[in-house]
């Protein structure tokens, strides 16, 4: 029996699809010739592989979650919170994801980094636009750190425009406004490029929410959602100084940032804010 299992199994499937010269691959689906043609070290030092594919798939990632939280500020500015729960769900995962990806990164050794750092030039992941986006998307403005897209048009204006635009937090704000919360008309006609600073009103808001939780379950979901995204996103933060302190120390960065200490201060800056001071009030 257990022979003739093997041979059952060594048998080529019959209407497995092997001629693909009028049909679409699984390569050609992906444009795998063009991903995996991407990886070019400029060192030729075997550890700079690892360096490039690290930061290529963070990108992949980071596009997805762009693409997961534009739609779910789509459904929530339509009132339509239910639907952008699964995408936010996705985010946290992906998020996951990205912070795992530092474990990964940190088996580089100060020693193999400095072998190919130089080659970098002045490249830099502070120059990410989607990371910066993502930062933008989640209320975290800053229009100092255009600066370094200037050199790219088309980046710079949609950067601009992603500045100027009203974050996933503004469009909760707004929801819980067109439920009857009280809001604070200032910070529903606020300038979205600004950082965004606490307000009271808002935070009584949250906190109507979570003390009726029967009468505004999708707004509270959607709060416990958006707390999970701001407490990933600092854990990715906290990663990222981590693995780069463990890397190089307290150097500065490839791209003239002052590295550990420039990633500590960011470390300082909240998401949400209101999200999280109710939890000492409720």
């Amino acid at each position: 029996m257990k022979n003739m299992t093997s041979k059952n199994n060594s048998r080529p499937e019959q209407n497995i699809q092997t001629d693909f010269q009028k049909e679409m691959s699984y390569g050609d689906y992906l444009h795998l010739h063009k991903i995996l043609d991407s990886q070019q070290r400029l060192s030729g030092h075997h550890d700079e592989m690892l360096f490039i594919i690290i930061h290529q798939t963070s990108e992949l990632w980071m596009k997805l979650i762009l693409h997961e939280v534009k739609a779910a500020i789509s459904c929530i500015r339509n009132d339509n919170l239910e639907a952008s729960f699964k995408m936010l769900s996705r985010v946290s995962r992906i998020q996951q994801q990205l912070i795992q990806s530092w474990n990964i990164l940190s088996t580089l050794t100060p020693a193999e980094y400095m072998e190919f750092r130089d080659d970098l030039g002045k490249s830099s992941g502070f120059q990410s636009y989607q990371n910066r986006l993502i930062e933008f998307s989640l209320g975290n403005k800053n229009a100092h750190t255009l600066a370094v897209y200037k050199h790219d048009k088309n980046l710079f204006n949609q950067m601009q425009q992603a500045l100027h635009e009203p974050s996933i937090y503004d469009e909760a704000v707004k929801a819980m406004f067109r439920r009857g919360l009280p809001i604070n008309e200032q910070c529903l006609n606020r300038d979205y490029s600004e950082q965004y600073e606490p307000n009271e009103s808002i935070e009584l808001a949250w906190l109507e929410v979570y003390r009726n939780v029967n009468q505004y379950w999708d707004l509270y979901e959607l709060a416990e959602k958006l707390v999970d995204i701001g407490s990933q996103q600092q854990l990715w933060r906290f990663n990222h100084v981590t693995t780069v302190e463990r890397i190089i120390g307290h150097k500065t960065g490839t791209g003239g940032s002052s590295g550990v200490t420039y990633l500590k201060r960011a470390l300082d800056q909240h998401f949400f804010p209101e999200l999280w001071s109710l939890r000492t009030k409720i």
